[in-house]
């Protein structure tokens, strides 16, 4: 068989068994029907960012009201996802699927996204991993220290999350021009795992990250309803959790949900990058700069109001209200630390099941045993999804930015994350433990854009220093010279001077870059090691 698909990079010999001739006429199929679609909505985008920065604020759609205002559920959800008290994020590389799958949580969402430094290794390797895991023999072996890991008898139920709309797969291309990142990673998986997985019980379940509209979430239902009809399924048998990770999209709850209906099972609270596309929507409005990082918590008022109207609206849907993520750490070398971050992680878990939500996420596998207690004592039923809230949610409550301080502290914190994950993610690591955290591109693009923020708004720190492109560029630099005399910081292969060259012109730009992932793919493929044919 011959297909019009072309795989660009060089593959190896276990690369075969995935990139079969009928894989490769599947996602051409969903190519040749929707990408022409994917690219007007992601004009759309633009057309919709110029008027934020014209002055226009979001809001509630009045064409959509009646969607909002008429009783309708979604469909029922599987039986194996009623309770999803604890999930665990991650990489889709085989140590930790692995470790994510055994680790006692509820489910795994192995992350082709923010977690991920999409190498072509990484992206094929992470499928083949999956395809394993979804098989019952994934295993691996640490070459470093020579302990095996196998899977355990009760793995976690697997979800997957691919790349955003936003992106293209560079190494798969139709007609001379790449392919949807998210068409070839949901397509994959779905192709090689979904008569597996029906035949064990369980299904293809998926996240969908970044939509920034309900027309967005209507073409992945066309592209599951297509990919379902191919592949001889019954129509809403692919089943999606959504991240409400964008500040426009939570204004479309019920909208999103709608377009979904058939196979919606949730929304997820993606709290860090919720946090950075409120700055990105509203990059040019002067009254919506955020304090320092740290100081944007749960609590601030528009993190509240939102996370308050998704348990609202999932639950008036009859779907999950899934909570945000934990990304400390636990360290076992400083039981003081250590017990400060447990706490911290108690409180967060706490006020979620509090406000009824029916789980929340994790990034650690320590930190699960921890999530599943404070749910199992607050929630001792499957979910929450009696709990039902009549609160009045505005749009002026979505947009009520947190009182804080700007400080040359938070700032230099700032370029630290930045160019540290960003020099990870150029050597394909794309989840990062910085300062005690797990850091992924969500927590990068905080970093940045609040940097380019207080410069475009030429900001006063704390101590009255101006954030300007000359003394930005000034701590930048004293930033980097500090991570270059750390050892092994200049050995081969690492990237330090690239990355801060990247995080500043990320920083300074005259105009925001929706995405530091566009650009600094283009740089990663510049400059990637493929494998010999």
């Amino acid at each position: 068989m011959t297909t019009l698909v072309k795989v660009t990079a060089p593959t190896l010999d276990g690369d075969a068994t995935l990139l079969t001739p009928e894989a490769l006429d599947f996602l051409g199929i969903l190519q040749r029907r929707f990408d022409g679609r994917r690219r007007e909505l992601l004009a759309a985008r633009e057309d919709r960012q110029a008027r934020f920065d014209a002055g226009v604020l979001p809001d509630f759609l009045p064409e959509t009201i009646a969607i909002r205002t008429a009783a309708w559920k979604v469909a029922p959800t599987p039986r194996d996802l009623l309770d999803r008290r604890v999930e665990i994020t991650g990489p889709p590389d085989r140590k930790m699927v692995i470790n994510a799958l055994n680790s006692g949580a509820s489910c795994f969402m192995a992350d082709f996204e923010d977690s991920t430094s999409p190498t072509w290794r990484n992206v094929i390797d992470g499928q083949l991993a999956l395809r394993d895991a979804v098989n019952g023999t994934l295993a691996f072996t640490d070459p470093a220290s020579g302990k095996h890991y196998a899977l355990g008898p009760e793995p976690a139920v697997l979800m997957v999350r691919p790349r955003g709309w936003h992106l293209d797969e560079a190494h798969v291309q139709l007609g001379g021009r790449p392919v949807s990142a998210s068409l070839f990673d949901f397509g994959l998986y779905a192709f090689h795992n979904v008569a597996s997985l029906r035949r064990k019980g369980t299904g293809a379940y998926f996240y969908l990250p970044k939509l920034e509209h309900h027309e967005e979430a209507r073409l992945w239902d066309e592209v599951m309803a297509a990919a379902e009809e191919a592949l001889d399924l019954p129509i809403g048998s692919l089943k999606v959790t959504v991240l409400i990770e964008t500040l426009p999209a939570a204004f479309q709850l019920h909208e999103i949900l709608f377009a979904l209906q058939r196979r919606v099972v949730g929304l997820n609270c993606g709290r860090w990058d919720y946090i950075f596309s409120t700055i990105k929507t509203l990059r040019e409005h002067a009254g919506a700069l955020l304090p320092d990082r740290g100081q944007v918590g749960m609590t601030a008022p528009f993190m509240d109001a939102y996370t308050r109207l998704v348990v609202q609206t999932c639950h008036r849907r009859g779907c999950h209200a899934m909570g945000g993520m934990a990304a400390q750490i636990p360290n076992r070398h400083d039981p003081e630390a250590n017990a400060a971050a447990l706490e911290k992680v108690r409180r967060d878990k706490e006020r979620e099941v509090h406000n009824g939500h029916d789980g929340t996420w994790v990034a650690h596998p320590g930190l699960v045993g921890l999530a599943r207690e404070v749910f199992d004592a607050h929630m001792p039923g499957p979910n929450q999804l009696h709990r039902r809230s009549t609160d009045a949610i505005t749009a002026a409550d979505l947009l009520r930015m947190p009182e804080g301080t700007r400080t040359l502290e938070g700032l230099r914190h700032s370029i630290q994350v930045g160019v540290r994950y960003l020099e990870a993610w150029l050597r394909g690591v794309g989840c990062v433990p910085l300062y005690g955290l797990m850091e992924d591109a969500a927590t990068a693009e905080i970093c940045r854009t609040q940097v380019w923020q207080w410069i475009h708004h030429q900001t006063a720190l704390s101590d009255g220093s101006p954030v300007t492109v000359g003394s930005f560029r000034d701590w930048l630099a004293e930033e980097l010279a500090s991570m270059l005399a750390e050892p092994g910081a200049r050995d081969p292969g690492r990237r330090f001077e690239e990355a801060a060259d990247l995080f500043g012109e990320l920083s300074t730009s005259a105009t925001l870059e929706p995405f530091l992932t566009l650009p600094a793919y283009r740089r990663l493929l510049s400059t990637e090691v493929l494998p010999c044919p």
